[in-house]
């Protein structure tokens, strides 16, 4: 009879812990919210295409958006909810499809949408997904961004709902508290659901004069603000004191959450990510530490309230924003389990919190660092935080041994000689008037795609970029358009002020940042001087600029002769913004400020100069700390030739799943992968319409699992697409 007891006892347990196992599991068995849950771990618990069968992929579907031009991207990662699929286009339009056979429910575009008069604020921007609010009796709607207009979409026809905002749309550049309309801001990550409020972070202009990027909730049925966190803190507000100007809240921008936010929905609380404080590359205008740029927030999701913050880069000089939101993980400690959250950046270090108090589970050190500067009026900070548990996942400091020896002697020889002309040695060092390696790169380290974790094994894998940058600082005085200055004249006078810290002196792009010769054969003067108001991508709006200023700016780029020789007449100077603030805190710099100029550090064919891989896949192990593997993510087709696995420059995520496997587009090679999660070995590639800088989705329609991404090309000089891909096994298992 006891036996009988303690079997039927043992069977109870047991059933319990798979009850357990399969309650956890359904939470991760759907796609309803960007990157796959709220806590952003992209992990899918479905597990019919395995290690043993993913080789039997075969494309289901492909959904062509027929948008794509020269030059426009799809960074998005769709959602799936109630059997349908919501992504976005190359030019915004918002469209629901059949996510078994892509055929297509509705489409909205919202540069047809005439029901609002604020046309004027929608730009080509990156949105890279959607926010779906569940109601109840009919009122689910979907939330996005195109430009800088927030929209509500109603999901039964695809059309704005007006009782939202203004007609259906809330314009961004509203409730931050100052007059920013003339500024960039958009929003490319999707917000955050918490109950009736639909949270929204921004993208705004890194240069000199940009909008503050304070976090925004609002109601998601009327539209109406219900809180503000200010990124750039008031009077009174926590972090006011760490910028040593006091009125910085009045003129600063940046500080922006653009990567997205994930959420701890059971404790209210949302995680927030910030990027550096404008003008990225110089701080001598904004002196302090710069809470809460460059910071993990957590913030009470229903009040707005502070709950605790950790900066990763003190008063950033570097663009080391952080790029993707923290992912929320259960991790074993000393032989318990500790709710934490994980930060990757752009640095390759790994910051990892307890995500209930914000502090470290192993010690995260400050460190001296170099302050020597030659910039006039910079201040760096003495010190910056270093992990110590776990290792960065990509290179930080560049010496002669990291140099490329696969081209000709020649070659190596300019590069040898170039990086014996720079300054290098420190991951910290200053930018200066004097050429700076910053590695990891702008856009080194972990990128915006964000990592995926494992739940069940502990594992981390983690994309990333080891691209090495080259920055150098130039003054820009003072000067105004005086009278008898033609168009051509004041047009480089603008072109100089607003331009060249992106495109180059020559107008031929520093790498980043596209050439602007000859562009007078893709551009009329009308369609450039609306680009210069309404910006694109990641290219801000300039509406800072009057009409005659952006003719005189277009004739000087468009080389439009007959109005070059026009007298330039306009009421307003031609002047750097940021020079017209008064900083008391610094008042021997008001008439001085600075601009960078970035370049990729390359040999004279146009690879990287340091030896490869230059992107890579890595699983790290969160419990030990230790990297399990790393191997190269993409080919350069005519090195693979050679047998070179050098790897590529990658934008988008993985997903990681229950079948084994790792998926990742992500490399510029137009490629699609399946790795092994526990070898990283190469199991499955697909060829795909172009290259694929987004997150792939899992999801399961009537008992098929399907992944599915978006592949828009347009980055690195690929060519721009428009499809939707969708992938599935030949047959069920």
């Amino acid at each position: 009879m006891n036996t009988v007891k303690y079997s039927l006892a043992f069977y109870i347990i047991i059933f319990n812990l798979t009850a357990c196992n399969s309650t956890a599991d359904n939470t991760y068995r759907e796609w309803k919210v960007y990157g796959g849950n709220k806590n952003r771990i992209q992990y899918s618990a479905l597990n019919q295409i395995d290690t043993n069968n993913v080789k039997e992929l075969q494309v289901a579907w492909v959904y062509n958006t027929h948008d794509a031009e020269q030059g426009t991207q799809i960074q998005a990662n769709p959602v799936v909810v109630d059997n349908v699929l919501y992504g976005v286009s190359p030019k915004l339009k918002l469209f629901a499809i059949d996510p078994a056979t892509a055929k297509e429910k509705w489409v909205f575009n919202p540069f047809t949408d005439t029901s609002t008069s604020k046309t004027k604020t929608k730009g080509i921007s990156n949105c890279r997904g959607v926010a779906f609010y569940h109601g109840t009796n009919n009122d689910s709607r979907i939330f996005y961004s195109a430009g800088s207009l927030l929209y509500c979409i109603n999901i039964i026809d695809g059309q704005p709902i007006r009782g939202f905002g203004d007609q259906g749309s809330i314009d961004l550049h509203n409730d931050l508290g100052r007059e920013v309309q003339h500024l960039s801001v958009t929003a490319s990550s999707p917000g955050m659901i918490y109950k009736d409020l639909i949270i929204i972070g921004s993208s705004v202009s890194e240069e000199a004069a940009s909008a503050p990027g304070h976090i925004r909730a609002y109601d998601v049925h009327s539209g109406k603000l219900r809180w503000i966190f200010h990124t750039i803190p008031y009077p009174g507000e926590p972090g006011y004191e760490s910028w040593d100007d006091k009125e910085a809240y009045k003129h600063i921008g940046g500080a922006n959450a653009w990567a997205g936010f994930s959420m701890d929905e059971e404790k209210g609380i949302l995680f927030a990510p910030t990027g550096s404080a404008a003008y990225d590359w110089y701080g001598g205008k904004r002196l302090g530490q710069n809470l809460f740029a460059n910071s993990i927030l957590a913030i009470d999701a229903a009040t707005g309230k502070l709950k605790w913050h950790f900066q990763t880069v003190h008063h950033d000089v570097w663009d080391w924003d952080i790029p993707a939101p923290p992912i929320l993980v259960t991790l074993k400690k000393d032989g318990k389990d500790i709710d934490a959250l994980i930060q990757t950046t752009k640095t390759a270090f790994l910051f990892v919190l307890d995500r209930n108090t914000g502090k470290p589970l192993y010690p995260i050190e400050e460190r001296p660092v170099p302050t020597e500067t030659d910039l006039t009026g910079e201040r760096l900070s003495p010190t910056q935080p270093y992990p110590t548990f776990y290792p960065p996942f990509a290179r930080q400091v560049i010496t002669e041994a990291d140099l490329n020896r696969m081209v000709p002697d020649s070659s190596y020889q300019v590069i040898k000689k170039l990086l014996a002309s720079y300054k290098t040695g420190n991951i910290f060092n200053p930018p200066s008037k004097h050429p700076t390696i910053v590695s990891p790169g702008m856009q080194g380290g972990g990128e915006w795609g964000g990592p995926c974790f494992d739940p069940k094994e502990g594992i981390m894998y983690v994309n990333a970029n080891e691209i090495t940058r080259v920055l150098t600082m130039g003054e820009v005085k003072k000067e105004q358009a005086v009278s008898g200055q033609t168009n051509l004249e004041a047009g480089k006078l603008l072109y100089g002020k607003f331009c060249t810290g992106c495109h180059g002196e020559d107008r031929k792009g520093t790498g980043d940042y596209p050439s602007l010769v000859n562009i007078n054969n893709k551009y009329k003067e009308d369609q450039f001087k609306a680009l210069v108001t309404t910006g694109v991508r990641r290219m801000p709006a300039f509406n800072q600029l009057n009409e005659p200023e952006k003719t005189a700016i277009a004739s000087y780029i468009l080389g439009l002769k007959p109005k070059q020789d026009i007298k330039f007449v306009s009421q307003a100077k031609i002047t750097d913004p940021y020079l017209e603030i008064p900083y008391t805190s610094a008042p021997g710099i008001v008439n001085k400020t600075m601009v960078g100029r970035p370049s990729k550090f390359e040999t004279p064919e146009g690879y990287p100069a340091i030896n490869p891989p230059w992107g890579t896949l890595s699983a790290i192990n969160m419990n030990t700390g230790k990297i399990q593997w790393k191997v190269p993510l993409g080919d350069y087709p005519e090195l693979k030739a050679k047998g070179i696995r050098a790897g590529t420059e990658n934008y988008g995520g993985p997903v990681v799943t229950a079948g084994g496997l790792i998926f990742i587009a992500a490399s510029n090679d137009a490629k699609f992968r399946a790795f092994h999660k526990r070898t990283g070995e190469l199991l499955w590639e697909a060829e795909l319409p172009s290259s694929g800088f987004a997150t792939p989705a899992v999801y399961e329609i009537d008992g098929k699992q399907y992944v599915v991404i978006a592949a828009g090309g347009g980055k690195m000089k690929t060519k721009s697409a428009d499809a939707y891909v969708a992938f599935t096994l030949k047959t069920n298992r």
